[in-house]
């Protein structure tokens, strides 16, 4: 039964004879099992060598391109109370429309001629500035004045000193000629007095004489009181000379200080005009900001604030614009070990919630409802849970985006890698081994959307 005997018996005898045999033969549905088994097997290793595109797989959410097309809060730049409501969610507004009516809630800007006032204040002070700098060029025309009046009685000073020294000089000569004929007189009359002892002249001559003699004595007395009187004159001139200096440096520094008093009270009139245009500028801009506008044109979705009445603060989001033009992206998000195998340019296939689709992510040409995209951005730092975001858009002129797709939709991609054999897939994956990293060349991006040097991969 075991045919382990060395001395068979298959020569001597043939099985196939023996009706028993022929009874238990296998049946034709285990021979079609085992051939089954074997194609089977023979599959699996075709298939083991067949090629598989190596992939790294995302999850993200559709986005747009460029962020001005993102939606958009619109908030409120100052604090009021809504007064009316020009939109409801849903409507379609263009850029500029009014959206929301504030009223002022704030002390200091209930005057509902607030505006008005200020620039009637701001008429008030340029003419104060106008009355300022026409005092200043005033005392400017009045230090020239004087300067000029100090030249004048300067000179007429010298005048008076040359004309004083010149008279001086007169009496000079007087008082020589005074002393000669004083000389001269008292000779005769000592002479005509010799001659009266003598008797040879009068009494009456010598009477003459002596009153010659007086008289040119009298002269010289004259002359030398004359002489000292021009002397004070000149010193005294001199002296209204060094006065004159003095006063008239007084009244040029009078009048610069004024001036500088007026010019500086000018200047601070200025000044108060500049912040009286500025505070006109901000109450005319704050009486604009009661009219919250479009900031582009879209549709309203979201508003968070409603009613009439209602209260809000600076800076508070009260809806939210959803642009109407707008180019699809979406952003993925990937792990650590799979960024160093993306580039810029890198394809990837995309699949949206609400889209049909059917994959295969190592055969991409067996897939269908799948979108083409390609990776136009990847970011430098990880977020909070230490993944990496990339933007990709769609790269398929033929096929892009759908057009019911919305922001926020969710999405998944798939990046294709290098081919690879389905074993050693199979392998590195049971083997938790990150997907092979290559280079490839990165597709010429468009300079809108070209990444800075340094962050390309090399």
């Amino acid at each position: 039964m075991l045919n382990i005997s060395e001395n068979s018996i298959r020569e001597r005898s043939s099985l196939e004879s023996l009706s028993s045999f022929a009874k238990n033969d296998l049946p034709a549905a285990n021979r079609l099992l085992s051939w089954w088994l074997t194609g089977f097997m023979l599959l699996t290793i075709i298939v083991f060598f067949l090629p598989w595109t190596q992939n790294i797989q995302m999850k993200g959410t559709v986005t747009t391109l460029l962020p001005e097309q993102r939606p958009q809060d619109v908030n409120s730049a100052i604090a009021g109370r809504i007064e009316q409501w020009y939109v409801r969610e849903g409507d379609i507004v263009e850029e500029g429309d009014t959206l929301v009516f504030l009223s002022e809630i704030k002390a200091e800007y209930f005057d509902p001629q607030l505006v008005d006032r200020t620039g009637a204040q701001i008429n008030a002070k340029k003419g104060s500035i106008e009355s300022y700098a026409l005092k200043a060029g005033a005392l400017l025309d009045q230090k020239v004045a004087l300067e000029s009046e100090w030249q004048l009685k300067k000179q007429q000073l010298e005048n008076k000193i040359q004309q004083t020294e010149l008279k001086q000089e007169s009496f000079k000569a007087e008082l020589k000629q005074a002393e000669v004929d004083l000389d001269i007189a008292s000779f005769q009359y000592r002479r005509t007095d010799t001659l009266f002892q003598k008797g040879i002249k009068s009494l009456s001559e010598l009477e003459a004489k002596k009153l010659k003699v007086q008289q040119t004595q009298a002269k010289l007395i004259t002359t030398t009181n004359k002489l000292q009187e021009s002397s004070n004159e000149i010193r005294i001139a001199q002296l209204q000379f060094e006065a004159v200096d003095n006063e008239y440096a007084n009244k040029i520094a009078k009048t610069q200080s004024d001036r500088f008093a007026t010019l500086s009270t000018l200047y601070d009139a200025e000044g108060g005009l500049q912040k009286l245009e500025n505070q006109y500028a901000n109450y005319s801009r704050r009486s604009e900001l009661y009219y919250i506008l479009a900031p582009q044109s879209g549709f309203i979705t979201k508003a968070i604030r409603s009613g009439i009445g209602e209260v809000i603060k600076e800076g508070e989001t009260l809806m939210t614009v959803v642009p109407l033009e707008r180019e699809l992206a979406v952003e993925m998000y990937v792990k650590p070990m799979d960024l160093p195998l993306l580039n810029y340019g890198q394809e990837v296939r995309l699949i949206f919630d609400g889209w049909q689709a059917f994959i295969i992510s190592g055969w991409s040409n067996l897939s269908f409802g799948t979108y083409e995209g390609m990776i136009t951005a990847i970011d430098n730092i990880p977020n909070e849970k230490s993944q990496y975001r990339i933007l990709i858009r769609s790269n398929d002129p033929e096929k892009p985006f759908p057009e019911l797709l919305r922001v926020g939709a969710g999405a998944q991609g798939i990046a294709m890698l290098t081919e690879v054999p389905v074993w050693y897939e199979v392998w590195r994956q049971l083997n938790g081994f990150p997907a092979d990293f290559y280079e490839e060349d990165i597709e010429k991006l468009d300079d809108k959307f070209k990444p800075p040097v340094k962050a390309v991969a090399k």
